[in-house]
C-alpha cells in the first residue's frame, strides 16, 4: 500500500471524486507515452480502414439487381381436358350351352387367349349322333316314296289322255308326288337340324379375346339356355375408356369454339391420352369415339367414350385411369413456367415484368390450366413480353432491375440440363 497515493480532485469541477495513483507507474516513467502512441496509432488505423469502407459505399450506388427474364411469344396451344375415367371392355361374352347333355373335354386353359370359332367344351355328341342318323334315314324314305310317286305320275299322265285311266287317279297321283316332296323338304329339315345339334355340342368363342374363369368342369351336366354362362370371353384389344365431363366445362368449351376463341380438332382427330394408376403415361393414344346425347341428372355429366389399342394387355377393365382429352386448339396462349407466376391476396394469378425502364411491374393474367411444367396463360400479356423467371425475390418497387433475357428455347435448354441424367433420359 505505500505504492498508492490517493489525490484530491474536488478542485476540477469535472472530476468532484479522486482517485488513486500507483507510485509504480509514475516510477517508470518511459513506458506509458509508448503504450498510449502504440494504441493510437492502432485506433488509426482501423479508423482509416472503417472510413475507407464506409466511404466506398456511400460514394459508389450498389449495383442493379439482376434478374432472369424470358421473352414470351404465343403460340398454338391444344386445349387438353383431364379426366378421371374407367376402362371398360370393347366387347364380352357369356358362353352359355345351346345344346344339353354332359361336359366331356374342356378344350382351353383358363385366362389364355382364344380367337372366335375355337372349341372351349365339348359335350357329349353320342345321343345328336344318332338323332342325326335317325333323320337321315327318314330323309331317304321320303326320297324313296318321293321317286314311287313320280312313277306313278309319269305313267297315269298319257294313259289320262288315252282315256285309259280316270283323271281322278291322275289328280291323286299327282297329290301323293307332292305330298312325298313335301316330306322329302321336311326330312331335310330335320337332318340340318339334327347336324346343327351336334355341331352345337362343341361349344365355341363367339368373339376373339381372353377367357376367364370356367364355372363347369368335364362331367358336369349342362342344359340348353341355362342362365348360368360356363365361361366369359373379354376382348381387351382395342378397348374403351369411359369418362364423365361436367356439362358447365362442356358448355364452355362448346361456346368457346363458336365465338372463335378457340379452334375445333375436327371429326376424328380428338387425341386422347391415358396417365395410369402409378402416374406414368400409356404408352398409346386413343381417339374419341363418341359424346353421349343426354345429361346424368344425378351428375350433371355427360360420358365421353374412347377407343385405345391395348396390344400388351396392360389396360384392364375396371382400372382407374386418368384421362387427357384435347378437344381444341387455342390458336394465340402463352406458355409461361410455373415458378413465375404467384397468386396475390385475392387469388389471382400475377406475374413480374420487365418494363422498357428497366422496372418490374405486377401484372395479373389468365392462368386456368397447366402444360407439362408450364402454366397456358390466355389473358394478361403481349408478344414479345419480358417475364422474370429467376430473382422475384430482389424485385423492389421503382427498382431498375439488371435483365438478363432468354428465349424460350434457352430456358427449356436450362431447365432440361439442370435435371439429374436419369430425368433427362426420361424426358
Amino acid at each position: 500500500m505505500e505504492d498508492l497515493e490517493i489525490i484530491d480532485q474536488s478542485d476540477n469541477p469535472a472530476r468532484n471524486r479522486p482517485f488513486i495513483k500507483d507510485r509504480r507507474l509514475s516510477a517508470r516513467p518511459g513506458r506509458l507515452p509508448v503504450l498510449g502512441v502504440g494504441a493510437a496509432l492502432l485506433l488509426l488505423t482501423a479508423c482509416q480502414e472503417t472510413g475507407t469502407q464506409t466511404g466506398g459505399a456511400v460514394q459508389g450506388a450498389p449495383p442493379p439487381p439482376g434478374v432472369t427474364a424470358v421473352v414470351l411469344h404465343p403460340h398454338p396451344v391444344p386445349v387438353v381436358t383431364e379426366l378421371p375415367g374407367r376402362v371398360t371392355a370393347f366387347q364380352t361374352a357369356e358362353v352359355r350351352p345351346q345344346v344339353g347333355g354332359v361336359i366331356r373335354d374342356r378344350l382351353f386353359t383358363e385366362g389364355q387367349a382364344v380367337t372366335a370359332g375355337q372349341p372351349l367344351y365339348q359335350i357329349d355328341p353320342a345321343s345328336y349322333q344318332a338323332a342325326l342318323a335317325s333323320a337321315v334315314a327318314a330323309q331317304q324314305k321320303a326320297e324313296a316314296a318321293t321317286a314311287s310317286a313320280q312313277l306313278t305320275v309319269n305313267r297315269y299322265q298319257p294313259l289320262a289322255k288315252e282315256k285309259a285311266v280316270s283323271q281322278q287317279d291322275l289328280d291323286t297321283a299327282v297329290a301323293t308326288l307332292r305330298q312325298g316332296q313335301a316330306d322329302v323338304a321336311a326330312a331335310k329339315a330335320n337332318v340340318e337340324t339334327a347336324r346343327i345339334n351336334l355341331e352345337y355340342t362343341k361349344v365355341r368363342s363367339p368373339i376373339s379375346g381372353r377367357t376367364g374363369r370356367s364355372s363347369v368342369t368335364p362331367g358336369a351336366l349342362v342344359t340348353a339356355d341355362q342362365t348360368t354362362s360356363m365361361v366369359t370371353v373379354t376382348q381387351l384389344d382395342p378397348i374403351y375408356v369411359d369418362v364423365t365431363q361436367p356439362s358447365s366445362a362442356l358448355l364452355g368449351l362448346r361456346r368457346d369454339l363458336a365465338v372463335g376463341r378457340i379452334q375445333g380438332t375436327g371429326a376424328g382427330q380428338a387425341e386422347v391420352r391415358l396417365v395410369l394408376e402409378d402416374g406414368r403415361e400409356y404408352d398409346h393414344p386413343g381417339t374419341l369415339q363418341f359424346s353421349e346425347v343426354t345429361v346424368d341428372q344425378t351428375t350433371s355429366s355427360v360420358t365421353l367414350r374412347a377407343v385405345f389399342p391395348n396390344p400388351d394387355g396392360l389396360l384392364m377393365p375396371g382400372m382407374y385411369v386418368r384421362e387427357k382429352l384435347r378437344q381444341a386448339t387455342d390458336p394465340n396462349a402463352f406458355l409461361v413456367p410455373q415458378q413465375a407466376v404467384s397468386r396475390d391476396s385475392r387469388g389471382r394469378a400475377v406475374v413480374q415484368l420487365v418494363k422498357a425502364d428497366g422496372t418490374a411491374e405486377a401484372r395479373p393474367v389468365t392462368a386456368d390450366r397447366t402444360q407439362g411444367s408450364k402454366w397456358v396463360v390466355t389473358d394478361g400479356l403481349s408478344d414479345g413480353d419480358r417475364v422474370v423467371v429467376e430473382g422475384l425475390q430482389k424485385i423492389r418497387p421503382g427498382v431498375t432491375l439488371a435483365a438478363t433475357d432468354l428465349t424460350e428455347e434457352q430456358f427449356d435448354q436450362r431447365a432440361v440440363a439442370a435435371l439429374p441424367s436419369a430425368a433427362r433420359q426420361t424426358r
